[in-house]
């Protein structure tokens, strides 16, 4: 994905502004550009999240997913908190499956349903996924302890701003 604002648009936000900051909202497009690249390239880099296996960005949040919920959900609870269909769910899940990932056991409550539960081997990626979040923050932590209350604000009120922008886009 790649974020560009055509001139003509850009030339109506920067009417009125000064060079200096003219040059800091060019140079804040071209961060958050840059930004949505970066997360576009580490979402598409399989890992192995201490498998012998390269999962996808979808199958460790499928793993986490499961992992989250207890091992207690079936494909149609899965694919309803994921927002996609069963047949989406199913494939991941034959793959998890063939990868020694996942496994599907009779629900003991209703003989009609399968849930999805987690090998030993996906309990393994499942934890090392949890730790890679936890330690690749990359310090942001200390320094949003570190900021004001206004700064927060601020950084919260920009991001909700663009959130709802790229809503808005996505659904035009």
């Amino acid at each position: 994905m790649h974020i560009s604002i055509d001139s003509n648009v850009y030339a109506l936000y920067a009417h009125g502004m000064n060079n200096a900051k003219r040059q800091k909202t060019r140079m804040i497009y071209a961060k958050l550009g840059n930004i949505i690249k970066l997360t576009t390239e580490l979402e598409m880099q399989p890992r192995s999240y201490g498998t012998d296996e390269l999962l996808t960005s979808t199958e460790i949040h499928l793993i986490e997913m499961i992992g989250n919920n207890g091992e207690l959900l079936s494909v149609t609870d899965l694919s309803k908190q994921l927002s996609v269909t069963k047949g989406a769910i199913s494939q991941s899940l034959k793959r998890l499956s063939q990868k020694g990932l996942t496994t599907k056991v009779a629900d003991p409550e209703n003989g009609s349903r399968s849930i999805v539960r987690l090998t030993s081997k996906g309990k393994v990626a499942f934890y090392a996924h949890r730790h890679w979040h936890e330690t690749m923050d990359g310090g942001y932590e200390t320094y949003f302890n570190s900021l004001e209350s206004e700064r927060l604000d601020f950084l919260l009120e920009f991001m909700e701003r663009l959130e709802g922008f790229l809503g808005r886009v996505i659904k035009t």
